[in-house]
Formats: structure tokens, sequence, C-alpha cells
């Protein structure tokens, strides 16, 4: 059997444990495993021996907050267990927290020898991808110290340093060399009849640059009772469907996950905050579409989510070209990476701006905070980022020389720049790439509604009628050009996108939802789209696919060419109430609730395409985020377009 990885998120740590609690230090593979902070893994190897032999799960590490096993030597019937350990596992902000009880089941003393084998190899997290990249890291040195009460690990190369460092209560007997570079920290314990003794493992991760006096609770238990209470505060106050009980248990759970994935980032004047994650474990960090998206999903319940994320992206905006990052003036950042190959310019995403509707969704959100809240603050105080926004859109980005939002292939970073960011996601019907500059469909409904809410704020909260508007006509125009240039009349259904010589790319794509959502479409094209969304090569049981079956170009086990995404179901939800199409939009919304009750009621990242009517459990897609963002917003959004029906 395989061993599986659990996943223990807060804030920007997360840690991935097997079955019993160990880490082996795997490389590839859908997910890594071990303790990562800020992109770096700060725990490779965690394993635990007893008398010498790493020790069967009788219990399983199951999910949750906390880590919990039950853990025995290997035996048979007729030599029942001497012994059982009690495995609890934890992480906090820059820690990891284990606890350790082991049990004598025998009537006489007896004297158990119990290690546990660290190591830390702090590998970038684009190390572990299964891309078959390597990265050159001259100059870079390891080193071990023993402590007093466990080892401390550090690695160097150049101005980067980061450490480990393990500490146990009560302290090792002795840590010991293992010949691999790994150190093995051993007590040589003494039950008495059935009787029990205790440790606890405290990891603390100090990323390069940190500088915080972290405060590592005493137990997991502890530390999970802080976790709680955090995500409890996050839950408390939202008024959940009593009429729907699991829309309501899929909207507390995916609060609770939002509560655990906010990560340290910081506003125009320095000023600290949180924002929400992609997800884990590859994306760890500042994604602007996934914040802006999950913020917006939650601003009638949580809109602290946007008040955060808003001056966060204002702080990270382009105000010069640099090729290799993709940035232009006024454009809002797409990626956020601090780790070490980051730092050193290995891979581009320390600050990359490859996304082409990252800068009209800031536009859209600033406008429904305000919108949302009343509170016009931030509209004030970003005002110059939200001008500088908008000349991207019309000098950059493309508004004003091609008529739409465009993008290129970035060699070496995206190859696509909207959400469908796999290579060959924007494609034809029959799976045709397009060439040169890509119009994408969905950004320019982004596009349109940041035109529209912009013009609102520079005409109430700005004062400037004339800018106001210069935008409302951009925004006609553009609704105008849209569709005449991208409705196909024999599908009556909008192109996925137009190439650079304007052509349409012709595959049926869930894109067309997102102009329901953002307006784009008059009302009789948009009653259209959302129909035909419903129609069984689009609708899968649990929601829409990203692209219809039938086509060549599907594929039901693709990440962008046939799966099922839930942040994507929860856009075309919203579009579809607004264009008063509500049967569809409950259609979808219990779909998905129904996907989210099998799993727990918790939204993955993205579900294969498979069809209800042949496989009645939703698929698993194999590579997908097991926490991320927008999944844990969707339920939000489908609370706010269908209510409790």
């Amino acid at each position: 059997m395989t061993n599986r990885h659990h996943l223990l998120v807060h804030g920007g740590t997360f840690a991935a444990v097997g079955d019993s609690g160990d880490i082996s230090g795997v490389r590839g593979g859908s997910s890594p495993d071990g303790l990562f902070v800020r992109d770096g893994r700060h725990l490779s190897r965690w394993q635990l021996t007893v008398d010498g032999a790493v020790p069967e799960a009788l219990s399983p590490v199951a999910g949750g907050d906390t880590a919990r096993c039950v853990l025995v030597p290997r035996g048979g019937r007729q030599e029942p267990p001497a012994y059982a350990i009690f495995r609890e596992q934890a992480v906090g902000d820059g820690s990891f927290v284990e606890s350790l009880r082991i049990t004598s089941n025998r009537p006489v003393p007896t004297a158990v020898r119990l290690a546990v084998t660290a190591d830390a190899d702090f590998t970038d997290q684009f190390e572990l991808r299964s891309d078959h990249r390597t990265y050159a890291k001259s100059g870079a040195v390891r080193s071990r110290q023993v402590l007093d009460d466990g080892v401390e690990f550090t690695y160097r190369r150049g101005e980067w340093q980061s450490r480990t460092t393990v500490t146990a209560e009560p302290a090792p007997d002795a840590v010991e060399e293992t010949g691999t570079g790994a150190r093995r920290l051993v007590w040589a314990l003494d039950l008495e009849p059935h009787g029990t003794a205790e440790l606890t493992l405290r990891v603390v991760a100090r990323p390069h640059g940190e500088r915080r006096a972290l405060r590592v609770p005493r137990s997991p238990a502890a530390l999970n009772g802080q976790l709680l209470a955090m995500e409890g505060r996050f839950v408390e106050g939202v008024a959940f469907p009593t009429g729907w009980p699991e829309l309501a248990a899929a909207c507390a759970r995916g609060l609770a996950d939002l509560a655990a994935l906010q990560v340290p980032a910081a506003g125009p004047d320095g000023e600290e905050l949180r924002v929400p994650a992609a997800g884990a474990p590859w994306f760890l960090t500042l994604l602007a579409r996934d914040a802006l998206l999950t913020s917006l999903f939650a601003l009638p319940y949580r809109p602290q989510l946007a008040a955060a994320t808003l001056p966060a992206l204002a702080a990270t905006q382009a105000t010069a070209t640099r090729a290799e990052s993709v940035a232009q003036p006024g454009k809002i950042v797409h990626e956020v990476r601090s780790g070490e190959l980051a730092h050193f310019g290995q891979v581009p995403y320390g600050r990359y701006y490859g996304s082409v509707d990252a800068t009209p969704l800031f536009l859209v959100l600033l406008g429904a905070y305000v919108e949302q809240t009343g509170d016009t603050g931030p509209a004030r105080r970003l005002e110059p980022h939200a001008r500088a926004a908008v000349g991207w859109m019309l000098d950059h980005g493309g508004l004003t020389s091609r008529g739409y939002l465009v993008y290129r292939a970035d060699q070496g970073g995206l190859a696509n720049q909207n959400w469908k960011d796999s290579p060959g996601a924007i494609c034809g019907a029959d799976g045709t790439r397009p060439t040169g500059p890509v119009m994408a469909a969905g950004a320019q409904g982004y596009a349109y509604d940041a035109l529209r809410r912009t013009a609102h704020l520079s005409r109430t909260v700005w004062g400037d009628e004339k800018y106001a508007a210069l935008l409302e006509q951009a925004a006609a125009d553009l609704r105008d050009r849209f569709q005449r240039d991208f409705w196909m009349p024999r599908h009556s259904f909008p192109a996925l996108a137009l190439d650079g010589e304007g052509r349409q790319v012709d595959a049926l794509a869930s894109d067309a939802g997102h102009l329901l959502w953002s307006g784009l479409l008059d009302k009789e094209y948009g009653e259209l789209v959302g129909r035909r969304l419903l129609d069984p090569d689009f609708f899968s049981g649990w929601g829409v696919r990203t692209l219809a079956s039938g086509q060549p170009a599907y594929h039901p086990l693709s990440y962008h060419r046939g799966s099922v995404w839930p942040h994507d179901n929860a856009l075309i939800t919203l579009g579809l109430a607004r264009y008063g199409l509500h049967d569809e939009a409950r259609t979808v919304a219990h779909a998905l609730v129904d996907a989210a009750t099998a799993a727990g009621h918790r939204l993955p990242e993205v579900l294969a395409g498979y069809g209800r009517d042949t496989h009645a459990e939703p698929v698993p897609y194999p590579h997908a985020c097991v926490r991320e963002s927008r999944s844990a917003a969707a339920p939000l959004a489908l609370l706010t377009a269908v209510g409790g029906a």
C-alpha cells in the first residue's frame, strides 16, 4: 500500500507526513514530504524507530489539524506487542511539535531504545517538482551542531543562510551520526510494569531573513488548541443556511481552511498583513489571482481578507518594465516567492508578473469592497495604484492598441497567463494551440467589470467625472467589440480566445461562465450561454467541466481541458444568478456541495471530469492541492448566489 502524505498547515508553514508520522525526504511525485517554510524544506527526514526497527501503524494518521497515530512493534498473533506508541504532531508558525507517549503492555519492567532520525536538506520546493530540471548551487555548505538537548542544522550559500533547530524534552541520552548526514536522537527508556514514558520534540525553522522571536507551544495539544481557537474566530458570526446543512458544513470547513491558509505580507507602508495563500502543498504563497478571487468570494462574510489583499498587491505593483519577470508599469504581481532559487534568480518567481487577469481583478475587488462595506478608505488610499492599473490595461495590456487584454507566452515562465495557465490549456476544439499573442475570453470580462467599477469609484469617491466617463466609454466599446469578435454563431457560444491574427480559438470552454459573472454578455447571449453550460457534455453532475466532452481536446484527467474546478464553478454559479438563471445556478451549487460532502465537506482544488452517471463518487484529480483557498471560499460564493435553497 502506498504511504500517503497528510498535510498539516498553518500560515506559511506546512508539514507533509506519512501514515505513521514519518518524513522520508522523497523527491518528485504529486506531493512533497517534509516540513516547509517559505518554499524551503526544513525537515527532510524524520523517522521514528524503536529497538532498531520501524514500528507499524496500528492506527494510521487521519485528516485534521493534528496528526495522530498509534504505532506498535512488528510481530504476530502469538507475540502481542510489548508496548504501543501514541504519536501526535502539529505545526505552528515556523514550527513543528511532536509528542511521543510509549506505554508498556507487559506486567514486568521493559527496556526500550527509542530513536528519532532527523535531517534538513533545505531543498527549494521548485527542486522537488517532477519537471526534470536541476539547479546549480555552487558554494553551498550544510553543517550540523549537537546541542545539549538536540541538534541544529545550518545551510549557507553566499549571503543566504537558513537554520533548523531540533530540541527535545527530556534531552536525548545521545545524538549519533548516521553516515548520511542525518543525526539520530536516542533515548534509553526503562518502563515500569504497564508504565508510560513521554517525550516532546520541537522543531523551529529559521528561513533566510527571519528575525521574529517565535514562541513555540509546549505540546501539539497546546498548538492545536491555538489553531482551533483561530479557526473558530474565523467561522464565528457567519449565518449559515439552516435548511441546507451540507452547504453550511462546507462553508464552515472552508472558513476554517481559510484561517489556516493566511500567510504574511506587507502593505505599501510596510505594515504587516495576512493574506490568503493559494494552496498547499505547492502554492503556500501569495498568488494574486487566487487571493483576489478568494477575497471576492468571502467578501460578504469576511471582508478583512480583501482589506489585506488589496494593499499587499498594491505594495508589489510593478513600477518599471522588466522583461525577465514580465513586469510593466501598473501591472499587478502574479506570484511572490521567497525561497533560495527565487532569491538567486534561478526561477523568475520572486516577483513574477505573468498574469493578464490579476490587474483587472485587483480593480474589481477594490470596487466590490467599497460597494459591499461602504468603507472608502482603501479606495482613497489606493487611488494612485488603481489609476496605474487602469493605465496598464489601456497601454501595455493592449486594450487601446489591440482592443483586448493580450498576453504572450513567457519563455522560462508561463505559456498561458490567464487562469488556465498550463501548457495547451488554451486551444481549439481539436487541441491546436494558438500562435502569437493570445486574447483570452475570461480576461476581457474581468477588464469590462474593472472599467465599470473603477468608473463608479472615480465618480463617487475620487470626484473625477471626466475620468469616469472615459472608463465607461471604454467598457461599452469593449462589450460591443467582444460580442462581434468572439461570438460563434454556429455554436451560439463565445470562443475561448482569439489568436494573434484575431482568429477564433473555438474550443467550447467553461470560461464563458466567467463572462456571465462579469456581465460582459447581453441578456440574450448570456441566457444562451448559461443554459448551454448545463448540457450533459459540459455538466458532469459534480460541476461544469473546463472543456465540454466530445471535443478532441477533451480529457477528463487533464488539468484544464476537461476537469471540474470548484472556483470556476463558483464564478459560473454567481454568473447564472446574475442573469436570472436561478434553477441552473441551484443545479451547479447542489452538485458542488454534493462533491464537498463526499470529501468530508472540503472541496479540493480540482476534480476529474468523469460523469456522475457512470461514477457514483467524485474522482480526484491526481495532483490537486489538498487545501486551496479559492476552493475553500467557493461554498461562500454558492451561498451568495443561491442562499440556502
